[in-house]
């Protein structure tokens, strides 16, 4: 069974009009249409009345765990008078929300100066953010993705993100005989098919390149052009800090390796995953995982440094996660309560396929001398 959807209308006739599309106008258009798109309309996209979850829905650990990280870099940076606190993509306010009530209770100091900005694109989420941050609103602005990236807003201090780049429109490609082709969407009987053509820019086999990769005969991946992109626009707001990109997704030879044939492209809707992208436009989640080889590639030419790469359990448990553990062991909650809560935050913390290793975190800086970040000591130390 499938829902219809007014953006199939808009594609179709935007086919018949000029032709085949890329996948990446397919898929900005059912992300990111005014109005229409999965993430430009109103509704709960994440938790139980959502179609996924995530890290930030699990326990309120997570964002305090990040917070912890984010002051030891306001110390890394001198303890400046004013830091500046920027999240893309803060659906709800959630992890906001988490990051500020830990700084408030725990970091009184470096609280009184921070500023937190949130660069959305969806205009009706500002009403449940502003509700989540209510505590914190005297502190609290917004912008858009336009206004962010026109150059007049810069900052000093931590920009993060979390399941922001896996959602950023992607190319799809594939290797034929001929070398590499791209996949394009079109209509056929009055159904959205895919149809093999000429690459749509040379950007596509020039990524190929320069990440050391080559595709076997037969195999499709995908290559997000978006992604170095953004980066840029974020570094070129940041005078001095810091770039936290929290996603699942792989080093690129891992990324592109021969065993993921038909690429990592995935759909989310009420909780199961759905391998077709066409059905019910604007309606489900579209997401392909992140190539961080390029984000540190990129990143490196932007004069930004990587400062550390890994799975999310080792930084989860490099930064403070026990520490939150034995918070929760000594509060005044039933033995009951300590026992539901360690199960959930087990889910952040177990590897192999839980969200332990499935969510990768890549931390950049700029304009910082040896920044003593918690998540370089070794686990335990």
């Amino acid at each position: 069974m499938t829902e219809t959807s007014p953006l199939e209308g808009i594609i179709a006739a935007r086919i018949a009009e000029q032709g085949r599309i890329t996948f990446a106008d397919f898929m900005a258009t059912c992300l990111y249409e005014p109005g229409l798109g999965y993430y430009t309309s109103s509704g709960r996209k994440v938790g139980a009345e959502g179609d996924f979850y995530t890290s930030i829905t699990v326990h309120a650990a997570y964002g305090r765990v990040i917070a912890r990280e984010i002051a030891q870099m306001w110390r890394s940076m001198g303890s400046q008078a004013e830091f500046t606190l920027v999240e893309c993509g803060a659906a709800n306010g959630r992890l906001a929300c988490d990051i500020m009530d830990y700084l408030a209770e725990r970091e009184q100091g470096m609280y009184h100066g921070v500023n937190l900005v949130l660069v959305e694109k969806e205009p009706s989420l500002e009403a449940a953010q502003r509700e989540m941050l209510a505590a914190h609103i005297d502190r609290l602005s917004w912008l858009s993705p336009e206004e962010f990236a026109s150059g007049s807003f810069t900052f000093s201090g931590c920009l993060y993100s979390n399941e922001l780049i896996d959602a950023l429109p992607v190319h799809r490609v594939m290797m034929t005989a001929e070398g590499l082709r791209e996949l394009y969407v079109t209509l056929k009987d009055g159904e959205f098919t895919e149809e093999v053509g000429e690459l749509s820019t040379p950007e596509l086999g020039a990524h190929l390149k320069r990440v050391a990769v080559e595709l076997y005969p037969g195999q499709q991946a995908e290559i997000n052009l978006n992604a170095p992109k953004w980066l840029a626009t974020a570094t070129h707001a940041l005078n001095r800090g810091f770039i936290v990109t929290i996603d699942y997704g792989y080093p690129a030879t891992e990324l592109y390796s021969p065993h993921r044939k038909l690429g990592t492209l995935l759909c989310y809707y009420r909780h199961q995953v759905e391998e077709n992208p066409y059905l019910r436009p604007g309606l489900q989640d579209i997401t392909a995982h992140v190539d961080f080889t390029t984000l540190m590639m990129c990143g490196e030419e932007l004069g930004l440094k990587s400062d550390w790469f890994g799975e999310q359990y080792r930084f989860l448990l490099s930064t403070g996660i026990i520490e939150e553990i034995e918070d929760i062991e000594r509060s005044d909650v039933s033995a009951e309560e300590k026992l539901r809560l360690r199960l959930t935050l087990k889910k952040l913390i177990m590897p192999e396929g839980g969200m332990g290793d499935t969510f990768k975190l890549l931390i950049q800086s700029r304009g910082v001398s040896a920044p003593r970040l918690l998540c370089q000591r070794r686990i335990g130390g």
